[in-house]
């Protein structure tokens, strides 16, 4: 990934313009569409297959008069009584009724639906709409828009025609879908900017990472709009979007930048700079970056369709975060150059004598695959940085370092102790009483809670078939009656058959409102009764639906999508830390520090939103539930984003590992070479998050907070202290992996290894001259021991070479080698100009293993052809594949003759000397320390295997290469 990555960083750099005239005709463009098709932003949750939802499409099907929104509507009388304005009222009843798509408006004065207070005061107008209208607009000129607007003209008819009363609208019709965002999420910026001016010491610098998350959230906002035209999106997911584009897109741009800067300070070109630091640090960016996408988009394992569009839309976010970071960073770095750097006369000085002297030390490169050494001008993956002093930094890791057992209890205290809030955490589909203070919603809420019951704003529908029933009327009233009787029930507030009556329609009207668990309650228990409503009214299908039914469906679809989503989180940490780190502690560590982080994240909110601690501070609208998918939105965010901290600052720990092998030192340079970087990226991502806090709405703020207090403790208390304490406790062993899992698990290079390979047989080449083939003692074994060790081995392009080997195992192993099936544990290998690990799919794609006698076979695209043992008839395959251009290489016993018509044209790619060396022993049979027969029968049996990955063609051989091998014994 790495060679890949410099390479596109190296474009970019060097077609700055191009690059960034393309984001800007993206931003344009994209701008272009949304202006041409709109916002249709939803305002509704609904998740399909429950038994809300199914009652609420027999309603649209059977009853469409009451299948649409609810709306109540409060009038009141300052004095007197409301009798005294009888006539004016139900006038106002009768208008509203003849509006097109009001089913009906109940007469609160009449017997059935009579609706005021004892005091005479107040009245209870409930609006009814069929299903033609929704319960938010989607546009100006929607049906849902003339109603609300119909409505509110008729209510501003009646106070201007009686003073004496007011009347308030619910707000449920008509509600605008939009992106709620205000100038107070600006100020997360602001904030972004200081800790990035402090970091870089350049507003230059300091302003970049800005502009590129500003161009990353616009492309990827305008996209997400874009898209909800064509898909149902929530209203909150654009914002929830928002507010991670603008913190990882900082910091993505944050970790390339001070990467390259690194580099620029010590001499390379900015053009160059700005290469590496994509190659280096923007590995760990696109791995980090895919972490988030892959844990936003498991929200899918949930099943919920709302969900799963928050999560893919939140991870397109990311995934353009990513790729402007990738893109436009390396485009500004070349066309500002060294204007990034600090002005400080020391830095200049230094900048000059480095250019005067045009070198660039270098660097022992080494990784746990190869070990290479340095050459005259090779270039280091990672800057070697100057001797540091012990700043803060320094001095806390030693502390850590020097009590890391204290360090370590102390915080899976501290964090245990802040996740015991989670007690007081409740999830609920928050209805209007959530609504800010002062909106006609909340106003209307709280209104019809105080003169009727909360209860009026949270109506339970229940329906059955009654189509089997010979007194319709009887059965809908005797049913009534009974379900009256259940605790919590404030009353009946409507029941009666539809038009066939084939459907009966009955509408309760708890004491509690919509987010109380005493209104769950009752749904509940009118569910497990059904089985006995419907044996004892001989009816059939009864259901509970409506706007509070849903409510509690959804509320129960997410508590049970907790425990499988949580194990994907946690299955997927553990797997993708492994296969990073080549560790069992680091991911095991890393997922126990993401817990506690999620407990204290979500126990913040259970305090503040639950207990009502600091409620008035944060200007919570009111304490008692939060919205139901919390939890699931902030398990996948912070799983993501604490996945950054661990990768960015676990890849220097492991980095220095490699070249050290000493534990503690290599906790230590880790931490004092990425603290800076990573506690800069830190401050970012928690005031980012922060800011959506004061002026959220009721979904986001709780979310803001859970993750500003998740983010925060992950990254100080988990990350910087915890992780680092738990490391050198362990030493040695944090780095321990079975060898059999090891070699299974896929390489993912994240710390630039990949990129020390590239440079270095890039300035070999520069030397020497192409090659084909390069292995520079190379090694390769398996738990029986070396099949073959310090191989050197030079093939230049379509050049026909021949490698000897005295043993069968270790000719299969060469080859497997050379195709990139197995890997060396020593030494340089290069097939194809692609070093391993870093290159086995291309090394893959680009060598073929000769099996059949038959050149025509060999793809166009091979470069280089390899073949073991190969028997007479394939001399003239490889002579003809050798005059088609490929590169070839015969591998044969070491006593063997070639044919005389190879002699003609076969080009010995070694020296004498180099051909001696390269005879390859492995100890025989009679040797003490060597092999037993049954050891030589195992590992001849796994590279059998091995030879035949390379295609199906290798099975049918190897029948026949086991008798040479016999034969030769």
């Amino acid at each position: 990934m790495s060679s890949f990555l410099l390479r596109i960083g190296r474009w970019c750099a060097r077609h700055s313009w191009r690059v960034l005239i393309f984001w800007v005709f993206t931003l344009c463009l994209l701008g272009f569409g949304f202006h041409s098709v709109g916002m249709q932003l939803s305002n509704s949750f609904n998740i399909s297959s429950t038994e809300s939802m199914t009652g609420l499409e027999i309603l649209h099907e059977r009853l469409p008069q009451a299948s649409g929104v609810s709306e109540p509507v409060l009038i009141s009388v300052a004095s007197g009584d409301l009798h005294q304005h009888q006539p004016a009222i139900e006038k106002f009843v009768h208008s509203v009724s003849t509006i097109s798509g009001i089913s009906m408006a109940s007469n609160p004065f009449a017997t059935q639906t009579r609706a005021i207070t004892d005091d005479g005061k107040h009245a209870l107008v409930q609006v009814q709409t069929d299903s033609t209208v929704t319960a938010y607009s989607a546009n100006a000129n929607g049906k849902a828009t003339a109603v609300k607007n119909q409505l509110a003209r008729y209510a501003h008819e009646l106070e201007s025609s009686d003073p004496a009363l007011s009347v308030l609208v619910g707000g449920n019709i008509g509600q605008t879908a939009g992106v709620e965002l205000s100038i107070i999420e600006a100020l997360g910026v602001l904030v972004a900017a200081v800790v990035l001016f402090a970091t870089f010491g350049s507003f230059l610098a300091a302003g970049i990472p800005i502009l590129s998350a500003i161009v990353g959230v616009g492309v990827g906002m305008l996209g997400i709009l874009i898209g909800a035209n064509f898909t149902d999106i929530n209203a909150v997911t654009p914002v929830l979007a928002v507010m991670i584009g603008l913190a990882v897109g900082i910091d993505y741009a944050l970790f390339i930048m001070s990467r390259a800067r690194e580099y620029l300070m010590h001499g390379v070109p900015p053009v160059e700079a700005a290469g590496r630091a994509v190659a280096t640090a923007g590995s760990a960016v696109v791995f980090a970056g895919v972490t988030v996408i892959i844990a936003l988009c498991g929200l899918a394992v949930c099943r919920i369709p709302f969900l799963t569009a928050m999560g893919v839309s939140a991870a397109f976010m990311v995934a353009v975060a990513v790729t402007v970071a990738l893109t436009a960073i390396p485009a500004f770095l070349s066309l500002l150059g060294k204007r990034l750097l600090p002005k400080k006369s020391a830095l200049k000085t230094a900048l000059k004598k480095s250019s005067r002297s045009s070198t660039v030390s270098s660097a022992v490169l080494s990784s746990p695959a190869t070990s290479v050494s340095p050459v005259s001008s090779a270039s280091p993956a990672t800057p070697t940085a100057p001797t540091p002093r012990r700043g803060l930094a320094a001095r806390w890791i030693d502390a850590v370092i020097h009590r890391p057992a204290v360090f370590a209890l102390g915080v899976v205290a501290l964090l245990g102790a802040g996740s015991l809030p989670l007690a007081g955490l409740s999830l609920s589909l928050v209805d209007n009483g959530y609504e800010q203070p002062g909106t006609y919603m909340r106003e209307t809420y709280d209104a019809i809670s105080r003169t009727f019951g909360e209860g009026y704003n949270s109506p339970i529908i229940v329906i059955a078939d009654i189509v089997q029933s010979t007194d319709p009327l009887g059965v809908v009233r005797d049913l009534s009656q009974d379900l009256a009787s259940i605790d919590g029930v404030e009353k009946v507030a409507l029941g009666t058959p539809n038009q066939d009556a084939s459907l009966a329609f009955i509408e309760l009207i708890p004491a509690t409102g919509q987010a109380n668990p005493a209104t769950e309650k009752i749904v509940n228990e009118i569910r497990a009764d059904a089985p006995t409503l419907e044996q004892r009214y001989g009816i059939s299908n009864l259901m509970v639906t409506g706007i509070t039914a849903v409510a509690v469906d959804i509320a129960s679809v997410l508590n049970k999508a907790l425990l499988p989503f949580g194990i994907v989180v946690v299955g997927l940490s553990i797997i993708l830390l492994m296969t990073v780190f080549r560790s069992i502690a680091v991911p095991v560590t890393a997922t126990l520090g993401y817990v506690l982080s999620l407990g204290t994240g979500l126990g913040a909110v259970g305090a503040i939103f639950g207990w009502g601690w600091f409620a008035d501070i944060l200007h919570v609208t009111r304490v008692g539930s939060v919205i139901s998918f919390l939890p699931v939105i902030v398990m996948g965010i912070l799983f993501g984003l604490a996945m950054d901290y661990e990768v960015f600052l676990v890849s220097r720990m492991r980095e220095a590992w490699i070249h050290t092998s000493d534990a503690r030192l290599a906790v230590r340079e880790g931490f004092v070479g990425s603290a800076k970087v990573v506690t800069a990226a830190a401050l970012i991502m928690t005031a980012v998050f922060a800011f959506f806090i004061p002026d959220g709405n009721k979904y986001i703020k709780p979310i803001a907070v859970a993750l500003t207090v998740g983010i925060f403790a992950d990254a100080f208390l988990v990350r910087m202290t915890f992780i680092p304490a738990m490391m050198a406790l362990l030493g040695k062993h944090a780095w321990w992996i079975p060898a059999w899992l090891d070699k299974r698990l896929p390489v993912v290079d994240v710390e630039g290894e990949g990129l020390a390979r590239a440079l270095e047989h890039a300035d070999w080449v520069a030397s020497h001259g192409e090659a084909e083939v390069r292995l520079d003692s190379v090694s390769v074994g398996d738990t029986g021991g070396d099949i073959f060790t310090n191989l050197s081995i030079i093939v230049r392009p379509h050049q026909f070479g021949i490698a000897r080997a005295d043993t069968f195992l270790a000719r299969s192993a060469l080859a497997a080698l050379l195709a990139g099936r197995i890997q060396p544990h020593g030494g340089i290998t290069v097939i194809s100009g692609h070093p391993l690990p870093d290159g086995i799919s291309a090394i893959q794609a680009s060598t073929y293993t000769l099996d059949y006698p038959d050149a025509s076979l060999i793809p166009a695209a091979t470069r280089l052809v390899v073949c073991a043992d190969p028997p007479a008839q394939a001399w003239d395959a490889l002579t003809d594949a050798y005059r088609r251009g490929k590169t070839v290489l015969a591998i044969v016993p070491t006593n063997f003759e070639l044919p005389a018509s190879i002699r003609a044209v076969a080009h010995d790619a070694l020296s004498q000397a180099a051909e001696e060396a390269a005879v390859v022993t492995v100890p025989s049979a009679d040797d003490a320390d060597g092999p037993s027969p049954s050891q030589r029968q195992t590992r001849r049996a796994r590279l059998h295997r091995a030879v035949a990955l390379h295609s199906p063609a290798a099975q049918a051989t190897s029948a026949s290469l086991m008798r040479q091998e016999r034969s030769e014994q």
